[in-house]
């Protein structure tokens, strides 16, 4: 079977790309600090879809940690990387400590650029493969350094997919809007003030996203009104945008 390997597998949009890859019969390789719940994780993706799940307990913010990450492309071929870690503040960047950005940059951005350039070289010899960068929406907001983080996976992921197609590797990032996660319940935001209709559902999300990977999209925006949004964004003043992006907590979207 064909092996995926994804970070932050335990929760919300990781463990719905988890689902989804072992339905479409790929063994998984699984990320996370937290090895308990990442073994319990296992132990049910492996009960529910028959499938074969490696653990690999690792801190992506720890440089030693992350070369052990790296180090599984090299020693079997993993078919889809999934790029799903990260996290939100609670409070605006002036308030956070220096070094708590720096870890939020870390996971971000240098993780994911780490990891995209390990998976893609042997992708690249085997001709075939693909990765799928989580982004988000706040990416194509004024958000502070959360939304600054997302705008460059979504940019690099583009730019590599239009380097890669004739290579036989896809690389698509994925840039949801709100998704039903614990994300949004660690950092504190009070839904109650988010209309219904702006909630996607992790599983129905996911199944987009695969459907646009596999339509060779380098970009994907699921749902019609968040694809409606991001569209009028073009043609909105940034004075605009400015105002509305400071709606809501900053730093609190996936």
């Amino acid at each position: 079977m064909p092996t995926a390997l994804i970070t932050g597998p335990a929760t919300g949009i990781g463990r719905a790309f988890a689902d989804k890859l072992a339905v479409e019969g790929y063994d998984l390789v699984l990320v996370s600090r937290d090895e308990a719940r990442l073994k319990e994780v296992a132990a049910d993706l492996t009960r529910l879809h028959g499938v074969a799940c490696e653990v690999i307990a690792a801190d992506l913010t720890d440089r030693d940690d992350l070369a052990r990450v790296e180090e599984r492309f090299r020693t079997g071929p993993i078919e889809v990387l999934v790029n799903n870690a990260g996290f939100g503040q609670k409070k605006p960047f002036w308030a956070n400590s220096v070094e708590t950005e720096e870890k939020q940059l870390d996971l971000l951005v240098r993780v994911v650029l780490r990891l995209t350039h390990a998976a893609v070289l042997p992708m690249i010899e085997r001709g075939s493969g693909a990765v799928i960068n989580v982004s988000s929406v706040a990416g194509f907001l004024q958000r502070g350094p959360y939304s600054a983080h997302k705008s460059w996976v979504t940019t690099f992921s583009a730019g590599l997919a239009i380097q890669l197609h004739a290579k036989g590797v896809a690389v698509m990032a994925l840039c949801p809007g709100l998704v039903h996660t614990e994300f949004h319940d660690r950092m504190g935001m009070d839904k109650s003030v988010i209309p219904s209709f702006m909630w996607l559902n992790a599983t129905d999300m996911v199944d987009a996203a695969w459907k646009d990977l596999m339509r060779g999209k380098a970009i994907s925006i699921p749902s019609l009104r968040y694809k409606l949004l991001m569209a009028a964004a073009r043609y909105t003043p940034r004075t605009l945008i400015a105002r509305l992006s400071t709606v809501g907590l900053d730093g609190r979207r996936r």
